[in-house]
């Protein structure tokens, strides 16, 4: 699944942004406060509603009124997705939106839909469209693509601020629900923490690096063990990137803790974790994250510069580049240079404020830009020289 257009409106600074074509590795620049981590946010907060329910997603984040951009208390948020999907017979794409609002003072979903076309053009077709906790949805999706009248069947939700695809995506029989139910469910929006990483951990298994990081141990100790090639991989990377790094185990300790042991070329006995610097667990973290067997459909990182030494950013831009080939979508926000300068134009968008709302532009529609881009300068370099306006990158 592509993401390939967001449209969002009324969501904090993001009072209405649309980004159309995104590429698979797109890379957010701007100054601090200039909404970077509020559009992450609305990745997380699509999660949050999806995993319990609108009314809690608003209060964790201060309430709908504390949410809904200023002086517009009265209009909906809303957060419209549309992807590529393998869907039926062929890729499709699909667009899902959801709209929500107060009424008599309590968050509702408004509106939530799923639609796509039947062909290349045309109307599209909705097929789940609710409101206030109740509405219809195809229940014979799987003969979209044939001559067969679809059939539709009325819902009714338990309360109107639950998401109508939590409940419904997961039968397979909506198969555009289950799409989307299963993107939010599954993307990851790290908030990488060095001292959770360092520390022990009890034994127990995990698969993928969680949001923290605090299941390093275990993830390390499963890719050792069920995927010892990809767990190779990391390692040469880790020597070739990292100086005096040999070789990383996850070890089990007297008590039963799983601890990381950094081994340094230079002696013997192996360091525990605690011992070595931020930027070595920061960079063996991301390569067990970007070197996961099965990617995360989207992967949100902010600033995955902080930590680690310049000459490793190249590395890492590559990293992410290489992580969205191979099928998962990436979104980083960056304050470094260094790392700007190994991204392509196309994969960068600027944020900048105006009149306290945030604006969106992208490096590769601004000619002068692209004109320096062809005669040999880096993005990075460009944009310390003053070029992204408004994109302050101190």
């Amino acid at each position: 699944m592509h993401i390939q257009d967001i449209r969002i409106k009324n969501f904090k600074s993001l009072k209405d942004v649309h980004l159309t074509n995104v590429p698979k590795f797109t890379v957010l620049v701007g100054a601090n406060g200039s909404g970077k981590s509020t559009f992450f946010d609305i990745f997380g907060f699509l999660r949050d509603c999806l995993k319990n329910n609108v009314r809690q997603a608003l209060q964790v984040r201060g309430g709908f009124r504390e949410v809904v951009s200023r002086e517009q208390e009265n209009e909906p948020i809303l957060i419209e997705l549309k992807a590529k999907v393998n869907l039926i017979d062929r890729e499709r794409v699909v667009t899902y939106g959801v709209e929500i609002r107060l009424e008599k003072g309590q968050p509702i979903v408004a509106n939530e839909y799923l639609r796509y076309r039947r062909g290349g053009t045309g109307q599209p077709f909705y097929f789940l469209k609710f409101s206030n906790g109740e509405g219809e949805a195809i229940v014979d999706e799987e003969n979209f693509a044939s001559d067969l009248e679809l059939k539709r069947e009325t819902q009714r939700l338990d309360s109107p601020d639950i998401l109508a695809i939590k409940g419904l995506g997961q039968f397979q029989r909506f198969l555009a629900a289950s799409q989307f139910r299963s993107l939010i469910e599954n993307w990851h929006v790290s908030d990488f923490h060095i001292s959770a990483a360092r520390g022990s951990k009890d034994a127990g298994y995990a698969e993928h690096l969680s949001p923290e990081g605090d299941n390093l141990p275990l993830v390390t100790q499963f890719l050792y063990e069920s995927h010892p090639t990809i767990f190779g991989r990391i390692l040469d990377k880790m020597k070739r990137r990292v100086p005096g790094v040999a070789g990383v185990t996850a070890e089990t300790m007297a008590d039963g803790r799983l601890v990381l042991r950094f081994q340094d070329g230079s002696f013997k006995d192996p360091f525990v974790s605690r011992f070595v610097s931020d930027g070595t667990i920061k960079m063996f973290a991301y390569l067990v994250l970007l070197n996961d067997p099965t990617p995360h459909p989207l992967l949100c990182v902010e600033e995955p510069e902080n930590q680690l030494y310049p000459t490793l950013l190249p590395h890492l831009a590559e990293e992410f580049a290489e992580y969205s080939a191979r099928g998962g979508q990436v979104f980083v926000s960056t304050h470094s240079p260094d790392f700007l300068n190994h991204v392509d134009l196309e994969n960068i968008y600027w944020l900048h404020k105006t009149k306290g709302f945030t604006s969106v532009r992208r490096a590769n529609q601004e000619q002068q830009l692209v004109k320096f881009a062809e005669a040999g300068d880096h993005p990075g370099d460009l944009w310390k020289q003053g070029l992204f306006e408004g994109a302050d990158p101190k």
